[in-house]
């Protein structure tokens, strides 16, 4: 009895220790989310602001994540304290298969313009900044921007985004967001630096943004002391570009395949909206996996062989 009762202490240890370090993740996110919301308003370049209205809807959505397996654990510490625990103890874990990575990469999405607008170049020019939001549980990963417009007839996201710790059950969520580039924002910007906003400058800019909450955070004492929740307000009512749930697909386990495979896209939106694109509705990629046991130790020790001698009747 006392064995069961010093599993269940070891237990609770390690659950509060999670949810130090799941509250930790909250808090850098609200800061990043305030500081996105001053630079949001406070910025006058397109780029900028276009950066900065993704990372805030990144934040949000990491946030919201977290928040929901926080709730589950303290769930789970409830049922412990409850007494509701399983029957057969700490051998439930060692049946679980392992955990691995999981890694998409190639990102295609085909656009199906119309004929006078792609070739005969008639019509407004509508552009359109777009990014893609890939979550697996609470690990969220965000792409570059690129910028959208008649002329690119798919919209590419050629860098490999890697998950870490997945169980086989996953669910790999892909969601497109758009946003209308307004015709005042990109006056003054050349060609080639619309056609793309790379991964150099929205590392600076994160950059920017992490070094401004650090220092928001030990100036201002926001921190969550004993261990609480931290209190989510409602982000600032700012001025600046929005993105919108374009289209979205999820990827398990069976999609997984070592060469390009097309999936099936579920568009959230109508051709009337500002931020609407002519997708054709599938999306290409490379969405490969590996087990933690193809590249750790699962089991050590001698082997024995017994070597059986059978007679055969001819």
């Amino acid at each position: 009895m006392e064995v069961k009762r010093g599993r269940f202490r070891l237990s609770v240890l390690e659950d509060s220790a999670q949810d130090c370090e799941v509250q930790r993740r909250i808090e850098r996110e609200v800061r990043i989310r305030e500081g996105a919301c001053k630079l949001l308003a406070a910025c006058s370049q397109r780029d900028q602001a276009l950066e900065a209205s993704k990372t805030l809807l990144t934040s949000n959505s990491r946030i919201l994540a977290l928040m929901t397996q926080l709730q589950r654990m303290k769930e789970a510490q409830a049922m412990l304290r409850a007494g509701r625990r399983s029957s057969d103890g700490g051998s439930v874990d060692k049946r679980l298969p392992c955990t691995g990575k999981v890694a998409i990469s190639d990102i295609r999405i085909p656009l199906m313009w119309k004929d006078s607008e792609y070739f005969k170049n008639k019509g407004e020019l509508h552009r359109c900044a777009v990014f893609c939001l890939l979550q697996v549980g609470t690990e969220i990963h965000d792409t570059d921007l690129v910028i959208v417009d008649r002329t690119l007839t798919d919209i590419c996201f050629d860098e490999p985004v890697i998950f870490t710790d997945v169980p086989p059950g996953f669910d790999l969520r892909v969601e497109l967001y758009s946003c209308c580039v307004e015709e005042e924002f990109s006056m003054g910007f050349s060609t080639r630096r619309l056609s793309r906003l790379g991964s150099a400058s929205s590392k600076k800019f994160m950059a920017t943004l992490e070094t401004a909450a650090s220092c928001s955070s030990h100036s201002s004492g926001t921190g969550s002391p004993g261990g609480e929740s931290p209190v989510l307000l409602p982000a600032l009512s700012v001025r600046g570009p929005k993105y919108h749930l374009l289209a979205h697909t999820s990827l398990t386990l069976c999609h997984v395949q070592n060469s390009f495979r097309t999936h099936d896209l579920t568009i959230s939106d109508t051709e009337g909206s500002s931020f609407w694109l002519p997708l054709y509705g599938n999306m290409c990629c490379r969405l490969v996996a590996q087990p933690l046991c193809m590249t750790q130790a699962v089991m050590c020790g001698k082997l024995r062989i017994r070597v059986c001698e059978y007679n055969v009747l001819l």
